[in-house]
This record gives C-alpha cells, structure tokens and sequence, in this order.
C-alpha cells in the first residue's frame, strides 16, 4: 500500500470514528426537548407537581447530552477542513452555505433558548419558561434538518453545476429539496423521537425496577412504551419510502444493502429473491452461501411481485459498494426497528391487563429487564442505519460526482495518525465523560425536596401542586 492510500485510509476511518460518535448525541437533543416540552406543557396545563419533578430530572440528563452534542459537532465541521479538504473546497459554494445556515438559523437560535430553558426556573414566567423550552425544541429540529440536508446532497446532488472542480449552484431550490432529503430528514427525525421514548423509558424503568419513585416513573414508562407503537409503525412507513429514493438514486447503494449480485436468473427470469443472511464470494460477483424468500425484494423495493431489481454486476465494479458491512448495518437497523415494535405491543398488551398501573407495575420484572435493556437498541439503530447510508454511497463522497480518494486531504501516514490519536482520545474520553455523568444523575435521582421555584404571580405560579410526585396517582 502506498503512502498516499495509507493516509486516505486513515483520514477515512478517523471520520468515520468522528461521525460515529458524534451521532450518538444530537438524536436524544432533538428528541428529548420534544419530551420535555410535553413535560413541562402538562405541568403547566394541571399544575401536577409529578411533571415538574419529572422535567426538572430529565432536563438535567438532556444538559449532559447537549454538551457531549456540541463538543463533538465542533469537532466534526473541524475534521471536515482538516481531513476533507479538497470536498470541502469544491462542494463549499452549497456544503458551507448550509452548515452556515445552520449554525444562524438553529444552533445560534437553540444556543439564546437553551439558556432561558436552564437558568430560567424562577426567573421568568412558567409560560414564557415553556415557550423557551418549545423553541429548544425547534431549533434542535432545524439543525437536524440542515445537515440531513447537507448529507442527502451527497447522496443525490441536485441543483448544482461543477465547474473548474467546484460545485456551483444553478437552482438553489433543486440542491435544497433534493431527493434524499424529502425522505431521509422525516426518517431521522421520527428515529430521534424513537431513541429518545427508548431512553426514557429505560431510565424510568430502572427506576420502577429499583421501587424508587415508583409513582413518579410510572407515567413516563407507561407512555413512552404505548407511544412506542405508533412512533416503530411510522418509522417502517417513512423507511420504506426512503428506501424507494434509494432505489431511484443510487440502484448500486440499493443493491448492496440487499446483498443482490443479478438482476436475471440463469433462465433469464427476474431475480426477486430477498437474501435474509449472505456473505459475499471471494470473487465479490455474488454470494458464497445465502438463505433467499423469492418474490420478497421485488415486494420490497418495486411493490410488485416479480418486477427486476437491478444488481451490483450491473454496475462497474470501481462503483460498487462494499457489500458485508451495507448488508448487516442495514439488516442490524432494520432488526432493531422490530424489536422495539414488539416491545411496545407487549408494553400495550400489560396496560390493557391492567399490569401498568402503579401497584403492580413493579411486578412486571421481565418487562421492565427488556425496557432497559432496549434502551441501547436505538443507538445502535442510528449507528448502523448511519453506517448503511455512508458505506452505501462509496466510492463517491458526492454520489456520482466527486470520488472519495479525491475528497481526502492529502497528508503524510504520520499527519493522518496524529489526528486519528487527538480526534479518538477526545471522542472517547467525551463518550465516558457523558456516561458518568448520566449515570451519576440517575443514581442520584429526582429532586423531590426543593420547593417548585416561584414565577411571577401574576402567572398563577404560586397555586398549590395538584398531587406530591410519590403520591398514588391513576394509571
């Protein structure tokens, strides 16, 4: 291996370690400021004392996680100069006029709100505290938009003209709506509302299996279970509709998430049979073994029952994605997305029967195990479907346009080491300080004994809470 492919090599896995654990943060932002907002709404709406306590907790786990978001985002538009800058010349004409309105239009906007949102207890009015904390919330949703948005033009370029090695835009409204973006932002928005009723709930269920404050945790538990239903069936929905985009745009992505080598059969018939596990050949032409549902990938991705799909062997083979990581990142997602389903059909099975009220709640212990543990499921749902949608698009790191071997800094293998080391120790050393911290907030536990922080009076701040957090509250 040459020098130069050495150094692409390493700069490609140091990105690689920067977005996967930058993208462990954002989804919880965004999510959990929604939550909060219909905590506080509630609190504010029945003057219940339990959603302020319950508010006041998570707040304190979402300041954690916001800081851990800002960290490693900083960190990552760095890298992107540092170790992409080539890209990050051509494509700057669109690329950095979105970052840049993402940074004025969302992280700016969420950086005034989030100050009012935590040091505004006490000092402002309870509806202008909730109007800080709705506008956290939708200002986290913007910033998501705009880098979806910037990375869905990678995926489908539109609008733009590249001239003299620089991308121009021609049709701003085509580059902005582009067509990954329309499916893949409703796609990661609903996965953040996911991850963040998992995390909740897992949390809330630690606490019920532990009989703290079991009056106080059984509300979020029994809601972000139940909300988990609808929130697992949207998201299949919108995933499906993303993967039709896929389809369209980049086949060759497509094909390799599949695992789907030919088009034709040997009899020259549609190949429609969905591979459930694989493994690709030595050769990379085909499969060495698979385990096939015929009919199922033409239902899947053409909605028909034998309509052809288009294999990687019809495309050049310098253009094809690598296979085993696309499949199982993509199958691994997808997985996760069911488990969740049937734990939120289950969580709705125990409410029906009665079980999830807050004298039997406690009960349910193998309930409650499978909640916490499936509070991890949606990380690793946003891992892999991330990994899935950046090793899909290689080579090219704008599809179709500008090859990642041409996006790369060129560096020395020595240069491209000395920043995976800086880039590595800094991620992981923010990954376990958020931890610690997260844990240390959980073990500690709601604050129960400070008095609700007194607003105007004129507000209607100073009424008597309608019930004490602990006391026995209908299910």
């Amino acid at each position: 291996m040459s020098a130069t492919d050495l150094s692409t090599l390493i700069s490609r896995i140091d990105f690689a370690w920067i977005t996967t654990f930058h993208i462990l943060y954002p989804p919880l932002t965004i999510g959990l400021a929604m939550l909060l907002f219909f905590a506080e709404w509630r609190w504010v709406r029945s003057n219940d004392e339990g959603w302020y306590r319950l508010c006041r907790f998570f707040e304190r786990l979402f300041i954690v996680n916001f800081g851990a978001g800002v960290a490693t985002g900083v960190t990552m538009e760095m890298a992107f100069g540092i170790l992409y800058g080539p890209f990050s010349q051509a494509a700057g004409p669109f690329f950095g006029q979105i970052l840049g309105y993402e940074t004025i239009t969302a992280f700016m906007y969420e950086a005034g709100f989030i100050g009012l949102m935590i040091f505004g207890w006490g000092r402002i009015g309870r509806r202008m505290h909730l109007f800080a904390t709705a506008n956290v919330a939708i200002s986290s949703t913007l910033s998501a938009m705009w880098i979806l948005d910037a990375n869905s033009w990678m995926q489908s370029p539109a609008g733009v003209e590249l001239k003299n090695g620089v991308f121009q835009v021609v049709d701003w409204s085509k580059a902005i709506f582009n067509p990954h973006f329309m499916s893949a932002f409703p796609h990661m928005l609903i996965a953040c509302v996911e991850l963040s009723l998992a995390f909740v709930a897992a949390v809330a269920a630690w606490f019920v299996f532990k009989r703290r404050h079991v009056a106080l945790f059984q509300r979020p538990l029994k809601l972000s279970i139940l909300a988990l239903i609808v929130v697992a069936v949207l998201q299949l929905w919108v995933g499906d509709e993303l993967g039709q985009v896929t389809a369209e745009t980049q086949p060759a992505a497509l094909a390799a998430m599949e695992g789907h080598y030919d088009t034709y059969n040997a009899d020259g018939s549609a190949n429609t049979s969905w591979s459930v596990v694989s493994w690709p050949n030595e050769a990379g032409d085909g499969n060495a073994w698979s385990v096939q549902i015929p009919h199922v990938l033409s239902l899947l991705e053409t909605h028909s029952w034998s309509e052809p799909v288009p294999g990687l062997n019809d495309f050049p083979a310098d253009e094809q994605p690598p296979v085993a990581p696309t499949f199982y990142s993509f199958r691994i997602m997808v997985a996760v997305g069911g488990v969740l389903l049937l734990l939120g059909l289950w969580g709705g099975w125990l409410a029906v029967r009665g079980k999830l009220s807050i004298d039997r709640i406690a009960d349910n212990r193998w309930f409650l195990k499978a909640v916490m543990a499936a509070g991890v499921l949606p990380y690793l749902a946003v891992w892999t479907g991330w990994w899935t949608r950046e090793i899909a698009r290689q080579p090219w790191v704008v599809y179709g346009l500008m090859r990642t071997e041409d996006g790369v800094s060129h560096m020395s293998p020595t240069l491209a080491i000395f920043w995976f080391v800086g880039f590595a120790v800094f991620e992981t050393a923010v990954f376990f300080g958020t931890l610690h911290f997260m844990a240390k907030i959980c073990r500690k536990g709601p604050d129960l004994d400070t008095p609700i922080a007194a607003f105007d009076p004129h507000d209607n701040d100073g009424a008597t809470p309608a019930m004490h957090p602990d006391a026995q509250q209908p299910a």
